[in-house]
């Protein structure tokens, strides 16, 4: 079955840098889209860490009628990554309610009426295809497996609010990742981080710090990036000396509280945070996560990093896990400025990623929108965006 998989669309964003509630933008997907039998979205479909859930619905509405329309009697599968788990909750907490339930495989594949009146009601809308739901991923091919990736968090050295977040939890509970072997370990240390996530921003638009904003400003201070403002010098700015001066202070102290986290048994974590770090790091992780799910060396298609590949130039070697899985990350439908240069395509975060998985071969890795220029992608509001995973 010849399968388009795309993942982190994030639609409904607040900074609306989910490209794909533009209409001239998802013209390229829907044209391709139109010419396979089944899509599948790789999680992270909606941006429910910004506010309720309802918002995020409005705006994703037209581009499901659009994908529906383009897919006709094909079929839609949709599963959930970290920032739209709320999509998932409602059965799993019905199962968690049974006696005894059944351990959750690799592969659960649900009618969207199962899950949660949010994807009950996705499905009319995506009408005439079929709809289904599969979490936490999909066995594509006997050799592909597919996922959106969270579950990295669990193993990153980069010192990220989620790693943080799901290293608390594992002290907590008293379940270290270095044991985990099943779907359900990794469950247990990120569902209760991304279920409270998701009860503040249930009601109302959420704070910088779990919107990812806040994410994104360290970021960028301690990758030595800059607000992109060119021009003459203008006069003394009192606020923008204190803003350098913090960002100097962070970038100093920095190694230290990453230190300090290893010692409060968090890591392993390093203290780097170059581009090239957080692609070998989140390589390692999924790596790691498809040894210890028992992947062996079949293709594994994920998202969650926003980093398409393998593309050209890339080293292979750091493309495969330490059982031999042969990893594909689908990229991303959202502007983050951070991660793009000034030239059309040319960074691996460049959005419009997706992955075409034929009856057999390798599976192939797609860039939609890498002529596209930076100005033509631009959101038409500009505000910072949340930070890839």
């Amino acid at each position: 079955m010849r399968t388009l998989i795309l993942s982190d669309l994030h639609l409904g964003g607040l900074s609306r840098s989910d490209l794909l509630r533009r209409a001239e933008l998802r013209a390229p997907l829907l044209e391709l889209a139109a010419g396979v039998e089944r899509v599948v979205l790789l999680g992270d479909v909606l941006e429910l860490r910004h506010g309720p859930v309802r918002d995020a619905m409005d705006a994703a509405r037209p581009f499901f009628e659009d994908l529906g329309r383009a897919l006709g009697d094909g079929e839609l599968i949709v599963t959930a990554g970290n920032h739209d788990h709320a999509l998932v909750e409602p059965w799993l907490a019905a199962r968690g309610a049974e006696l005894e339930p059944h351990p959750l495989g690799l592969e659960q594949l649900l009618e969207p009426a199962q899950v949660s009146p949010a994807l009950e009601r996705i499905s009319t809308w995506v009408a005439p295809a079929r709809m289904r739901v599969a979490y936490p991923g999909l066995w594509v091919r006997p050799d592909v497996y597919a996922t959106h990736g969270h579950y990295l968090d669990c193993h990153l050295t980069v010192p990220t609010l989620e790693r943080l977040s799901v290293g608390v939890m594992s002290r907590v509970l008293g379940r270290s990742a270095t044991t985990f072997d099943c779907v359900d370990d990794y469950e247990s240390v990120s569902a209760p981080v991304f279920a409270w996530r998701d009860a503040v921003a249930r009601a109302a638009h959420t704070g910088d710090a779990l919107n990812g904003i806040a994410t994104v400003s360290a970021w960028r201070t301690l990758g030595g990036g800059h607000n992109g403002s060119t021009g003459p010098a203008r006069r003394f700015d009192r606020a923008a000396v204190l803003r350098a001066l913090r960002g100097r202070a962070l970038i100093a102290g920095f190694p230290v509280a990453v230190a300090a986290l290893n010692r409060a048994g968090l890591g392993p974590l390093r203290a780097e945070v170059s581009t090239s770090e957080l692609r070998r790091a989140g390589l390692r992780a999924m790596g790691e996560v498809a040894a210890r799910l028992g992947l062996g060396d079949s293709y594994v298609v994920f998202g969650h990093t926003h980093r398409t590949g393998p593309l050209p130039g890339d080293e292979q070697q750091e493309w495969r896990g330490r059982d031999g899985a042969r990893l594909v990350n689908a990229g991303s439908w959202t502007y983050a400025s951070i991660f793009l240069t000034s030239a059309a395509g040319e960074s691996p975060y460049w959005p419009g990623g997706c992955v075409l998985v034929e009856d057999d071969g390798p599976p192939v890795v797609l860039r939609l929108l890498q002529e596209r220029t930076r100005e033509e992608i631009r959101p038409p509001r500009q505000a910072p965006t949340p930070a890839a995973g």
